[in-house]
């Protein structure tokens, strides 16, 4: 069995004690209330405060929990409530269309697939929460990338490679992509990822009107297709399982 690192687990510790109890607690309380001695407690306490999990009070010399703690936790709260009020739209998408669904967010420099519906047929399939989608060659990704500032950065970061000969990588094509997504409001991935397989994305936004993550469908080029385009009620049902969690987001209508 692999052994825990016991630095870490004294870091949550403190981060525990820290977020019970007292506001702000000084070295000495730490210490003896973890058992640590004062220079081990010291130094941990200063890791966790340079990358701002924990702040000290410059008057007194305490510590209490820091900002980044609250950006973290805003960010897991946020991909909860995205998760929760998507179900039933990603569901009734899953039904209407025949296909896969995702819901993926940004993470790093790739998309995030937070929720999965399987294709709603007997075939078998691979639940794929937890997964990674490339920005630039996945419709997830490319919605992801026109409407969150963010995300358009890691992507023109980050190396675009070709997983296909159809997958876009030029910077100057990558951005005329990005603009036609936000001209018609939906991204479309032909083959760019995966041979044989197209898929189609909406993005979703939240109650300040931002960009909080994207909704699509994938399945093989034959299904998503007729008589060489896409199909226009997949597209307009993507779209109106994204307008349907923004609006339960409080994004009102788009």
């Amino acid at each position: 069995m692999a052994r825990n690192i016991q630095s870490l687990e004294r870091a949550a510790a403190m981060l525990r004690l820290l977020a019970g109890g007292e506001r702000r607690l000084g070295l000495s309380d730490i210490a003896s209330s973890l058992g640590l001695a004062k220079g081990t407690a010291h130094g941990i306490l200063r890791t966790l405060q340079q990358e701002g999990f924990v702040e000290q009070d410059e008057a007194s010399g305490r510590y209490q929990l820091g900002a980044e703690l609250l950006r973290l936790g805003t960010t897991y709260l946020d991909v909860h409530e995205l998760r929760a009020r998507a179900l039933v739209w990603t569901d009734d998408l899953a039904r209407s269309s025949g296909e896969s669904v995702y819901l993926g967010v940004l993470h790093q420099q790739g998309v995030l697939i937070v929720h999965h519906v399987f294709r709603p047929d007997d075939s078998r399939q691979v639940l794929e929460i937890g997964a990674m989608q490339p920005l630039h060659s996945t419709a997830l990704g490319k919605v992801l990338s026109a409407y969150d500032p963010v995300a358009h950065s890691e992507a023109l970061e980050s190396d675009r490679k070709a997983f296909t000969d159809r997958t876009v990588c030029d910077l100057s094509d990558f951005e005329q992509i990005l603009d036609l997504t936000r001209a018609r409001g939906y991204a479309a991935d032909v083959e760019e990822t995966w041979e044989g397989v197209s898929s189609i994305a909406a993005p979703i936004h939240d109650r300040r009107r931002m960009p909080v993550g994207a909704v699509g469908i994938t399945g093989a080029v034959e299904r998503l297709y007729r008589d060489g385009e896409l199909r226009p009620e997949l597209i307009a049902a993507v779209r109106d399982c994204a307008r349907a969690v923004s609006r339960d987001l409080g994004a009102g209508r788009f």
